[in-house]
């Protein structure tokens, strides 16, 4: 078994502070200081180096990190090959994914995983793609889809396996009898006049509109704030503005609203990807519930193209 202590090392380099992964630990802070102190201690280095209220990881630490990562990748490799080897042994499997993939590709996931393997027990969970990272890290979950986001870990990080998994195009969404509502595809440069309904700043869906707005050629105008779908599609079809919304998102029947496919190159979308722990790629259930993700994505893409 790995030493303990070095997954304590890797959540407060993932988190920066002590308090931080202690959180995320469910550990109390003095713990995690002391499991470090016993650690440098039994090595006889120096680990962390207090600054102000942060702590800074020591040389010695990163070196540490690095043997650390291949150990516990290495761990992951032979978890998967044990499982290989009793297959019939009762088992969970955790998935989680941001809302709109635990909607819409993570139910398939989960439905095809259980028919395959009655005995696995499997578990959804809805969150943000950094709590995703988060909980992979920490062993909360197996498998993880997010959007990719400037804060996510480099798709070079040691300690996860990345991959594509789709692009999610965005769709226009305008009142019906709007202007642009009986066109086949429109440019956002012919919204750029419009009253927009974005989330709220330093959100990844606000920043993904607005970076998309500024390659057309203008900034929009935030008129108001929304962080569901169901919300800015309530605000759309009464009028407040336009606003844009994933492909994948399945938003409330009822709302007299038009989705309105978005032509230009590139045109925006969401790069969906998904993510294990290093070295996990290869246990039987998590193998599986990534091709059954396969399966939901390449469904995905062969929607026709959206009506009203």
């Amino acid at each position: 078994m790995i030493d303990h202590r070095l997954h304590v090392l890797r959540m407060v380099a993932a988190h920066g502070s002590v308090t931080a992964a202690a959180t995320a630990l469910h550990f109390t802070p003095s713990a995690v200081s002391h499991q470090l102190r016993t650690l440098a201690r039994d090595l006889d280095v120096t680990l962390l180096v207090h600054e102000g209220r942060g702590v800074r990881l020591t040389a010695a630490a990163r070196t540490l990190l690095t043997h650390a990562d291949d150990l516990f990748a290495r761990w992951e490799e032979i978890k998967a090959d044990l499982a290989v080897a009793s297959e019939e042994r009762a088992e969970e499997l955790r998935l989680c994914g941001f809302s709109t993939a635990a909607a819409a590709l993570l139910p398939h996931v989960a439905a095809r995983s259980r028919a395959t393997r009655p005995h696995l027990s499997v578990r959804i969970i809805e969150a943000d793609p950094d709590e995703c990272f988060d909980r992979l890290l920490n062993g909360d979950a197996d498998l993880a889809v997010v959007v990719s986001t400037p804060t996510l870990p480099s798709s070079l990080d040691a300690r996860f396996d990345q991959e594509p998994l789709l692009d999610d195009p965005l769709d226009l969404l305008v009142p019906e009898g709007h202007r642009l509502a009986d066109q086949s595809s429109v440019s956002l440069a012919d919204a750029a006049d419009e009253p927009w309904i974005l989330d709220h700043p330093g959100r990844p869906h606000h920043q993904l509109v607005v970076t998309a707005c500024a390659a057309a050629g203008f900034t929009p105008y935030h008129a108001h704030e929304a962080v569901e779908w169901d919300t800015g599609a309530a605000l759309t079809a009464a009028g407040f503005g336009v606003s844009m919304a994933p492909r994948l998102a399945r938003l409330p029947a009822g709302y007299p609203i038009v989705r309105v496919p978005l032509s230009g190159s590139p045109s925006p979308a969401r790069h969906v990807l998904t993510a294990v722990r290093q070295g996990s790629r290869r246990h039987p259930a998590i193998a599986d519930a990534l091709t059954f993700l396969e399966e939901a994505a390449a469904r995905s893409r062969v929607l026709s193209a959206p009506s009203a």
